[in-house]
């Protein structure tokens, strides 16, 4: 089991800039929805996004502490809400 708290964690320390909100969707601690908006998305597409937010979490993912990922990626310029 991880929690919300560690998965925000892993990802702040590959993408510093990032806001990150995580979602639990189970309370098993092993269904996470992430939304992370990030200025290291610029100029990138979405897998290349989402790439790099499977690549701070991946010691979580590979040993299964994370079964299953729902995540939406965003630049501080294209997220919902912002101008």
């Amino acid at each position: 089991m991880i929690t919300p708290d560690q998965v925000e964690a892993m990802i702040k320390a590959e993408l510093p800039d990032a806001q990150i909100k995580v979602q639990d969707l189970t309370g098993g601690g092993d269904h996470y929805q992430v939304t992370v908006v990030s200025s290291q998305f610029a100029g990138k597409g979405l897998v290349q996004q989402h790439q790099l937010v499977y690549r701070a979490l991946q010691q979580a993912m590979s040993s299964e502490a994370i079964h299953a990922l729902a995540l939406k990626t965003y630049t501080p310029e294209t997220f919902p809400g912002v101008s």
